[in-house]
């Protein structure tokens, strides 16, 4: 699709001739995508971008490289939301290849299976679970009853996933404008590990571009949900209604307690332990540190608080 077609959308003129296949990030997009400039944190990969064209405002102009398209507007995530419609898939396929399955796979009744699936050895898949189309799963994989897995997704090899759960739903993406919202279709997909067990119930979303990722090892707990580009290092536990937003990262071995959560484009350091109920709003650097509360404190501190608290209460 050329870059002055999709302009036309957003009412945008261009006369650079350049073919756009997708939407990506600053940091991942080629000279084939097309990225966006809101959040003045990205600042640095706007300076590094390879994307053909960029979305910015007037006052960011000067620090897109040379060889990308500046896309100069006053609304870069409005125009963003208004084109992603133009790169999304088809909910389901009408054609397509049939379902390849391994060795001693059992299906049971009742099962939905996509087209261009491909399906490894020694799994079973029970009764009420949806596989939409180019999903990929690998050997010595359970999926429980009513597991839904959307289009596209990738789930490894000895893998669990538990009744009920979710994976690759649109995240939670609106531009809003003029007190109406403006779909930010998610057209990205979910890329689930090996050796990665997930609770009943849980819903891990699908990224805007490129994906969301849950690293090898993992365990979640039911009631997880883990919002659209977020990362989940290496060996990660959450518990019980842990709620992740969009493209918060953590890193390996990190673990959550039960109803704690982080906030959006958030870096959580490796081996870091937030206990239940804890509220992050920023960036943990420290590894290997325990947190508790809200707003967020070291455990200790925290501890020493309530007792002050409790102190108080006594008087």
């Amino acid at each position: 699709m050329l870059l002055k077609d999709i302009l036309k959308n957003v009412n945008l003129t261009c006369n650079v001739k350049l073919n756009i296949l997708a939407l990506n990030t600053l940091e991942k997009a080629n000279k084939n995508e097309v990225s966006f400039l809101e959040n003045k944190k990205y600042i640095k990969d706007l300076k590094n971008t390879k994307a053909g064209a960029v979305f910015v405002k007037k006052e960011y102009e000067s620090l897109v490289p040379s060889n990308t398209v500046a896309l100069v507007c006053e609304e870069p995530y409005i125009n963003l939301a208004k084109i992603s419609k133009l790169f999304a898939s088809k909910t389901i396929l009408s054609q397509g290849k049939k379902a390849k399955i391994g060795s001693n796979t059992i299906i049971m009744p009742n099962v939905n299976i996509g087209f261009n699936v491909s399906i490894g050895d020694n799994c079973t898949i029970l009764s009420g679970a949806y596989i939409g189309d180019n999903v990929s799963i690998g050997s010595n994989t359970i999926i429980q009853a009513n597991v839904v897995i959307y289009k596209e997704c990738i789930i490894g090899n000895d893998c669990l996933i538990h009744a009920g759960s979710i994976i690759g739903s649109d995240g939670f993406g609106f531009a809003q404008k003029n007190g109406k919202y403006i779909k930010i279709y998610q057209n990205g997909n979910v890329i689930i590990g090996n050796d990665v067990e997930i609770g009943s119930n849980c819903a891990i979303d699908r990224a805007v571009f490129d994906s969301t990722i849950i690293s090898n090892g993992v365990r979640i707990d039911n009631l997880v949900h883990i919002a659209h580009n977020c990362f989940l290092g290496e060996g990660c536990i959450l518990t019980g209604q842990v709620g992740l937003a969009g493209s918060s990262v953590l890193k390996q071995y990190v673990q959550m307690g039960a109803q704690s959560g982080i906030a959006g484009h958030l870096e959580i350091a490796a081996f870091t332990i937030i206990s239940a109920r804890g509220g992050v709003t920023k960036d943990i650097k420290d590894e290997k540190a325990q947190w508790s509360g809200f707003p967020l404190m070291k455990h200790k501190q925290w501890l020493r608080l309530q007792g002050k608290i409790s102190q108080l209460l006594k008087r």
